[in-house]
């Protein structure tokens, strides 16, 4: 294992996330970069296998507007982050703010760090099956979270074009539909 040695760390921001410059010794070698903490996080493709259908989410993000998308919505999984309770219960309360849903089983499926040169996140992947006997409310976010949530559903072959016509660019919504089509057969028959 290689040796790493924290020299310094400096606090650039800490607004929303924790921006940090750390130096650090890596090899032998003086190395400077900067790590941007936001928690850990959690997101869920919910699929009903009968309908063929699954639920995703649209709401605008500021970062997406900033690099070019015209409206700033972005169509994504239902997705929070980790807040002092394990996966399985923060997916939970996600899944029934954001979608509405109450869904009594999750399955979780893998963990990905999303873009390991800058940000610290592990973000926490599942799949649940929903009925719309589990739907409780019209979901939407929570107001003192600022959080406008359209809940969409489509059919499953719906959302795969999406990508392909590049209406979904989210890498975490790509991904669990990806495992879906690979693991979820019925799906896509």
């Amino acid at each position: 294992m290689k040796k790493i040695s924290i020299k310094e760390k400096t606090t650039l921001s800490k607004g929303w996330s924790h921006l940090q410059k750390i130096t650090y010794e890596y090899e032998g070698e003086l190395q400077t970069r900067e790590s941007y903490d936001r928690g850990d996080g959690i997101t869920v493709l919910l699929y009903n296998l009968e309908r063929k259908t699954v639920i995703l989410t649209r709401q605008f993000r500021i970062p997406t507007y900033l690099n070019g998308n015209p409206t700033g919505l972005m169509i994504e999984t239902c997705a929070g982050k980790l807040e002092d309770v394990n996966p399985e219960q923060g997916m939970m309360r996600e899944i029934e703010e954001e979608t509405g849903y109450r869904i009594p089983h999750l399955e979780k499926v893998f963990e990905c760090y999303m873009s390991p040169g800058s940000v610290t996140e592990i973000l926490h992947f599942f799949i649940a099956a929903y009925t719309e006997s589990m739907k409780v409310s019209d979901g939407g976010g929570l107001d003192e979270e600022q959080e406008n949530i359209e809940v969409l559903e489509m059919s499953f072959k719906d959302a795969l074009g999406l990508i392909k016509k590049g209406d979904i660019k989210d890498a975490k919504t790509i991904m669990l539909l990806q495992y879906a089509q690979i693991n979820l057969k019925a799906l896509n028959s």
